[in-house]
């Protein structure tokens, strides 16, 4: 028998459902109690969901945290599991009544220890300054003789933080509590860095982290351990539920061997990103099915893919609404794609309902295609009140920033956006990957081909082509790139050698359209910086990179 066996247990819980959240505590104890375990280790605020913002300052949310580790500890005991030392993250509470972001450490039936979260960030989609206090004081709890240091995420992000007050403390294991949101290229980070504090305090690093969607945030879970050399010894797969049970070694020195789930690539990374973000919106939030417009282009067609694989094909509703403008081939491939995810599929065309409008209005120009968007949103939102799907929309980031997207119109309303962080270029690159991953399981493609290579148009009017308005996207996308993500100036754009034409169009209009991505529904982040929480720009605004 191991001197002591921990296990990670990587689970996604719901803010807010406490009862909820503290169940799947108890269920996983029980799994690892089965699975010889003496530690069990659970993610940041587990206890409440996390982030759960200003709900920590609610008196009555606070007291029901406060109970709910106390049942889990009264609750383990009593089903014969008292033994078992339980490491969980929840919202603490101070005498003078100021909120921690907290692990609570239960045995016996009793909280025999308590960590307070030393760091709070406080940049990008991290606001915890705002809302909770920093500890001061370290933690390290004894178990069967192992002394383990407990921090919680960003504490080993800092130098010279709660880490470096374990320098004397002589622990053979460090505990990490993470509540860290997926962002592309973020793994190989993380573990980097556990890597270079197992080192510094010669021990193994025990990283468990949440996975799960949370309105625009996405935990990837990916939770690992890395021996006290740097090694990396245990990983987890990302998106999914684990329990990872790892001996720790009497000997540091003896070579510990690995076992690494295998590396998903950035695309199915992404991917699994956008539906776990939807699915978990629409379950989290009470819904069972979606309703989206499907016409036979990229966006939608992924949208509609993504959603098949978050909730089952049978749940989503796909509208194909034609204009006068539609071609023949959008209703096709609209058809084909709804068959073979297994939607249902519904045709609603608008010509009678834009004429009733234009006999009103005699709207021209821009104003009568903007006419035909809405009439297709009208539509699509009547569906979701008269049947209680949640409308979701199919736009990207790249027509987000440029603002090329007719607000309340098909492609905008809704409740959520699959693909509000993903740039038109990733939308082809994502839609071929998960077109070849089907091949790979002998599965059948999910998007016509034909919705990947035909020109992308919004066919408002005859002819009509993206290109038209906008420079090609993966020139856009890389100035997009360049000016949103990295916050580069038109100066340093020129600099690079990009046209000057082209960098005009696009400030402009990413300046312009600033009001029009307040109104947007959210969406799940995957990259370093998303419309949203990421992105704070005043509306009004006279300030111009073009003057």
């Amino acid at each position: 028998m191991p001197t002591l066996r921990v296990a990670l247990a990587q689970i996604n819980p719901c803010v807010g459902d406490i009862a909820g959240n503290a169940a799947l505590v108890i269920d996983r104890c029980r799994a690892a109690n089965s699975l010889g375990a003496h530690l069990v280790v659970f993610p940041e605020m587990v206890v409440t969901g996390y982030p759960i913002e200003d709900l920590a300052l609610r008196e009555s949310f606070q007291r029901a945290a406060a109970g709910a580790v106390e049942s889990i500890a009264t609750d383990l005991a009593a089903a014969g599991l008292g033994d078992l030392t339980v490491v969980i993250g929840t919202l603490g509470v101070s005498r003078a009544g100021k909120p921690f972001n907290q692990a609570a450490v239960v045995r016996d039936g009793d909280v025999i220890a308590r960590y307070n979260k030393h760091h709070l960030p406080n940049y990008g989609v991290f606001d915890e300054r705002r809302i909770f206090a920093a500890g001061e004081d370290r933690c390290v709890v004894e178990v069967r003789g192992t002394r383990v240091g407990l921090v919680i995420c960003e504490d080993i992000w800092q130098d010279g933080g709660p880490v470096a007050q374990m320098d004397d403390a002589d622990i053979q294991l460090l505990a990490v509590l993470n509540g860290s949101p997926f962002e592309e290229g973020k793994g190989h980070v993380r573990t980097e860095l556990a890597q270079r504090r197992a080192r510094e305090v010669n021990a193994p690093v025990a990283y468990v982290n949440l996975w799960g969607g949370q309105d625009d945030l996405v935990f990837d879970g990916h939770s690992f351990i890395v021996g006290a050399d740097g090694t990396e010894l245990a990983a987890a797969p990302g998106f999914t539920d684990a329990l990872m049970v790892w001996d720790v070694p009497e000997d540091f020195d003896t070579p510990q061997p690995s076992h690494i789930a295998e590396r998903a690539s950035d695309d199915e990374q992404v991917y699994w990103a956008c539906v776990t973000g939807l699915r978990d919106y629409v379950l989290k939030n009470g819904f069972s099915s979606v309703v989206l417009g499907m016409s036979g282009g990229i966006d939608s067609a992924l949208t509609a893919a993504m959603a098949a694989d978050a909730i089952g094909g049978a749940n989503v509703v796909g509208v194909s609404m034609p204009s006068a403008h539609s071609s023949d081939h959008s209703r096709d491939d609209a058809a084909d794609l709804a068959k073979r995810i297994g939607a249902d599929y519904r045709v609603e065309p608008i010509a009678q309902m834009v004429d009733a409008f234009q006999a009103q209005l005699a709207l021209d120009g821009v104003a009568e295609e903007n006419l035909q968007a809405r009439v297709r949103g009208v539509i699509v939102m009547a569906i979701s009140n008269r049947e209680g799907h949640l409308a979701i929309a199919p736009g990207n980031k790249s027509e987000l920033a440029t603002g090329y997207a007719t607000i309340y119109d098909a492609g905008s309303i809704g409740g959520f956006a699959p693909l509000k962080d993903v740039d038109k270029s990733r939308v082809w690159e994502l839609a071929r990957w998960r077109n070849a991953y089907a091949e790979s399981r002998g599965e059948v493609p999910p998007i016509p081909v034909s919705s990947i290579d035909k020109p992308p148009s919004a066919e408002l009017r005859p002819g009509q082509t993206d290109q038209d308005s906008l420079p090609p996207y993966e020139l856009l996308d890389e100035v997009l790139d360049a000016y949103v993500e990295h916050a580069e100036g038109r100066e340093e754009l020129l600099a690079r050698g990009f046209d000057a034409e082209v960098v005009d169009t696009v400030l402009r209009l990413v300046d312009r359209a600033e009001w029009k991505r307040r109104q947007y529904p959210l969406g799940a982040k995957v990259t370093a910086l998303a419309f949203g929480r990421d992105r704070r720009l005043p509306i009004t605004n006279r300030w111009s990179e073009n003057t």
